[in-house]
């Protein structure tokens, strides 16, 4: 009896030392980085959050530990919804704050491209827009080229926030 007892002691133990225990950081082996962002948005505000993805993609990758130069990152931003007249140059007091941003990344090398028959949708011409953006045919086309070169695919999903950190913490 009394070794059924030390043993459900030492089992017992055992689960409450885990259910202490914190979580660890850990640094999964990362390569540099060749993704296609997909950017369809139904307000062009929110253009500044889905730029947040990209951040989430470029930072970690060219801190510590993994320390990749900014040119070894294959990155691609396809813009095909209303979002588009933030990079038309008519408006960028308006969209000041997310031009400077991907005007930002496109010095790091990300590839911002315009889908053609959105901007003749919204009436534009190659000389309406920024001088860092190229203009493609057509979106989805353009979509469908770099994930048949290897690209991965990455369409943030921008929510309207309903509720504080501090109130769901």
């Amino acid at each position: 009896m009394r070794i059924l007892l030390i043993a459900w002691t030492a089992l017992w133990l055992g689960f409450a030392t885990t259910a202490l225990a914190e979580a660890k950081r850990v640094h999964p082996p990362y390569a540099p980085a060749s993704a296609v962002f997909d950017i369809y948005l139904d307000d062009p505000m929110k253009l500044g959050s889905a730029l947040f993805w990209l951040r989430a993609l470029i930072n970690p990758l060219m801190d510590a530990p993994y320390n990749h130069a900014p040119e070894d990152l294959n990155i691609v931003v396809v813009i095909h919804g209303t979002e588009i007249v933030t990079l038309a140059r008519k408006n960028e007091t308006k969209y000041r704050e997310a031009v400077q941003r991907m005007r930002y990344y496109a010095s790091l090398g990300v590839a911002f491209k315009v889908c053609g028959e959105a901007a003749a949708d919204y009436g534009y011409a190659l000389s309406d827009f920024q001088d860092f953006v190229e203009v493609v045919p057509n979106a989805i086309t353009e979509l469908v080229h770099w994930q048949m070169q290897g690209y991965a695919l990455v369409t943030p999903k921008i929510m309207s926030k309903q509720f504080s950190v501090e109130s769901i913490r």
